[in-house]
């Protein structure tokens, strides 16, 4: 197949998108929003057809299914996108020179922005209203494993989209096929930015091989350190939610690294989630004082591959450190530079944590399961970008802009 016709209309399609006035793209985004949950028995008849090839137990299953309410939050976070404001045209800087050149800085869209992603079809929604809000073309390549997903939602945003008469390649699904792929990783000139979203796998791969820029989001692999001083109650609940709330996403919870000056309330610490049925894989001091009060079944003696490992399960690595210096080492060592966090009431070891770990976003007394673009009020996420170039973190409406200098004279040539 010839892919290259989908890529020169969207380029084409970005000059079209970038006259549309706010009220007109905010109209659509709320139109969407409507469509999607009128569209839900449809939408979820396609995912089925999805599901029934997966197995139950695989990590990525989570992420795949929809449901009625996971239909109505994907709409509510197209809603909330529409009623940001866009930070198209805001001015970042100005001012005239000697010569009396008048110079503006202003945020302008990146222009074609692609975005290669496996087994979730909320992507596809949260992509285009959040590019669509900044005049951006987005193109999109789902896995095979969504293919129903993706086909049936793009299906709604191409409905409304037709219903506003605006150009469809606005937003492009391209064909499940690896070959697609492969096509995408090399449409330089045509491409402006390129978003990997999901495995290691699959961000490592991108990153490789592509002939265009790529913004990593990369994987979780996400430590919570319980300080000497840390709130027993305020521990036990942070890292049940962390770890428990969902577990096929990037900000759940890896390993709990404990101070050894808190050994004794190790077993209580951790008593939730033998009830989540969270499995324990556990260093040998702490595997022995678990031995005798976390079920057997669900408690194993750590390898050394269990720590610096992204689970996306009911999996949890459990490790006891010295003093917050060896939890800050190991940390700096098996981290992904997603999300970290400490439990803590000691201001200083606070302190230290949050200035010295390297990560997009880190945590005091909090669970790591916020670090989320609609958590951050973004309204919604292109992705939670682990780099430093560019962007950083939950990437919202100002991370899908760059910016171009706008300069007015009156006749001024340079000597």
């Amino acid at each position: 197949m010839n892919y290259s016709t989908y890529f020169e209309n969207a380029k084409k399609a970005t000059r079209d998108l970038i006259i549309l006035s706010k009220e007109k793209v905010n109209a659509v985004l709320s139109d969407l929003a409507e469509a999607l949950v009128n569209n839900t028995a449809s939408i979820l008849l396609e995912n089925e057809k999805d599901l029934a090839k997966m197995p139950i137990e695989d990590p990525k299953y989570d992420r795949l299914k929809l449901t009625a309410t996971r239909i109505v939050d994907i709409a509510n976070d197209v809603r909330n996108v529409g009623n940001l404001i866009s930070p198209l045209n805001e001015v970042l800087s100005e001012k005239i020179l000697e010569n009396g050149l008048d110079l503006k800085k202003i945020r302008v869209p990146l222009g074609v922005v692609g975005v290669i992603y496996e087994a979730r079809p909320n992507v596809t929604a949260d992509v285009f209203s959040l590019c669509f809000k900044t005049g951006n073309v987005a193109v999109l390549k789902g896995g095979s494993d969504a293919e129903f997903s993706n086909l049936a939602i793009t299906k709604v945003i191409h409905g409304v989209l037709a219903a506003h008469n605006i150009n469809l390649d606005v937003l492009t699904l391209l064909p499940a096929e690896r070959a697609a792929t492969e096509a995408l990783l090399k449409a330089r000139g045509f491409v402006d930015v390129l978003i990997p979203r999901g495995s290691q796998s699959l961000i490592t791969y991108v990153r490789e091989h592509s002939k265009i820029p790529v913004i990593e989001t990369g994987a979780g692999i996400v430590h919570t350190y319980f300080d000497e001083s840390g709130d027993l109650e305020k521990g036990k609940a942070i890292i049940f939610n962390a770890k428990t709330r969902r577990v096929s996403v990037c900000n759940s919870l890896d390993c709990v690294l404990i101070h050894e000056q808190r050994l004794g309330d190790l077993a209580e610490l951790l008593s939730p989630l033998a009830d989540g049925k969270v499995e324990l894989f556990a260093d040998e001091r702490s595997f022995n004082i678990l031995e005798s009060s976390y079920p057997s079944n669900l408690l194993n003696l750590a390898q050394t591959e269990h720590f610096g490992i992204e689970f996306l399960s009911l999996k949890l690595a459990v490790k006891i450190v010295e003093n917050l210096d060896e939890a800050l080492d190991h940390i700096a060592v098996h981290s992904s530079k997603h999300s970290e966090a400490i439990i803590s009431e000691n201001a200083e070891h606070i302190t230290r944590f949050l200035n010295n770990v390297d990560a997009a976003a880190v945590y005091a007394n909090a669970s790591t399961g916020f670090t989320d673009g609609a958590q951050f009020g973004l309204g919604a996420e292109i992705g939670i970008s682990t780099q430093k170039l560019h962007a950083r973190g939950p990437m919202g409406l100002e991370e899908l802009t760059s910016y171009k200098w706008v300069v007015r004279g009156d006749g001024q040539v340079r000597k």
